[in-house]
């Protein structure tokens, strides 16, 4: 591990350091000393010159992120102790098992590697890079991954080229590491089986952080018509279907999407008569369905990914909610969540509040919903908890 620079803070801006948060804002920094690039490993001092931590700088707005603290510096089986220490964690969830083989291996902060997404799906690793300091320690991070599952890793992909800043983004290519992998790729989830392609899907492939929600779906869609909008892969409805659902309708604007819900129906072996894929707008469905439903999910993709876009998201969930509430059956279930980190759980709890106003249906809360244990978050950094749910009964 090659520390290339020296990055010196103002007075009084160690002490949120000092408390663990992972981040370093640009307008903390008094001095940059050595060969500071974008990517490099730097250590990181107070104004009394005091070693506070060692991360990796990118010239912006968060200046560094911190994979260490304390004066101690990273050393050459760094990467491998981070990815023991990820994967003690997920084995005391006991994950993986013989009814669950995919799940988030490594979850940014909530791991101390800020900036790393590591998906596991049943031998092959998906990494994800969002700084350019994990884009340069890609390499280390995949011998790591050998080093740690031996025969058991089958492939890395590199899945970063939309994820990586400005122009290191520009000239990368999503690429394999180590290996190569077969895609469509097979898992289970809860014993439930997904057909995974993480060279054409979303995100890593699959939407690992709702696996507890659709296993609570499962416990209100006995006998139940159900609604699972917004469905990508169809997860929600493969494990509405288990729960002997009597019918399921999924719906999604992607074709691309639809295709592979009709594929992971297919592969669980339900009856096609009770379960249909729809190619179409949430909103535009919705219009005419008064009554149809007992349980309806709402699962959008992010409405907002910046602060900027906060408002327009806020309206967008709410017209979504007192659109789903209107339409559903007396006595109906409703899941619904955001995944706009901008939007915190009490401002989506709000907008949640003024859509059954707007409604006029009488609302009872019964679950309050967030990610798995597979993506934690550190205490002392709340920004990682990103997934926000609630389970409605609608009067």
């Amino acid at each position: 591990m090659t520390i290339q620079g020296k990055v010196t803070l103002k007075s009084g801006k160690e002490f949120s350091i000092e408390r663990f948060h992972p981040w370093i804002f640009s307008g903390a920094i008094q001095t940059l000393d050595g060969q500071v690039i974008d990517g490099c490993w730097v250590e990181v001092k107070s104004a009394k010159n005091k070693v506070l931590g060692f991360g990796h700088y990118q010239n912006g707005s968060i200046a560094v992120r911190l994979l260490s603290f304390g004066d101690t510096a990273p050393n050459e089986i760094f990467w491998k102790g981070k990815l023991q220490q990820a994967f003690h964690l997920r084995n005391s969830t006991r994950l993986p098992s013989l009814q669950t083989n995919a799940f988030r291996l490594i979850h940014g902060e909530g791991d101390g590697l800020p900036g790393l997404i590591i998906d596991w799906y049943d031998g092959v690793a998906i990494m994800q890079a969002h700084s350019a300091g994990m884009h340069e320690d890609r390499r280390n991070i995949t011998q790591a991954l050998q080093d740690l599952f031996g025969e058991k890793l089958k492939a890395v992909y590199y899945k970063s080229q939309s994820t990586l800043p400005g122009k290191v983004r520009d000239a990368q290519q999503d690429e394999y590491l180590f290996g190569l992998g077969v895609v469509p790729h097979v898992v289970v989830e809860h014993e439930n089986k997904f057909l995974i392609d993480w060279e054409e899907g979303q995100k890593t492939g699959f939407f690992l952080d709702q696996r507890e929600n659709r296993k609570l779906l499962g416990n209100f869609s006995f006998e139940k018509k159900v609604l699972n909008t917004f469905c990508y892969t169809g997860g929600f409805s493969v494990y509405a279907l288990q729960a002997d659902a009597t019918l399921v309708h999924s719906v999604d604007a992607s074709e691309k999407a639809i295709a592979l819900t009709r594929k992971n129906i297919e592969l669980n072996g339900f009856d096609a008569n009770i379960h249909t894929c729809y190619a179409a707008d949430t909103f535009d469905f919705l219009k005419d369905k008064q009554d149809e439903y007992d349980v309806i999910i709402l699962d959008p993709p992010a409405f907002a990914k910046h602060r900027d876009a906060r408002h327009q998201a806020v309206r967008g969930y709410q017209r979504l909610n007192a659109e789903a509430m209107r339409v559903i059956k007396p006595g109906g279930i409703i899941f619904t969540f955001s995944c706009s980190q901008v939007v915190d759980r009490q401002l989506f709890y709000d907008t949640i509040v003024s859509a059954a106003i707007q409604a006029k249906r009488q609302i009872k809360v019964l679950h309050h919903l967030t990610q798995p244990a597979d993506h934690p978050v550190s205490i002392f950094h709340p920004e990682g908890e990103y997934l926000k749910g609630l389970v409605l009964f609608v009067e």
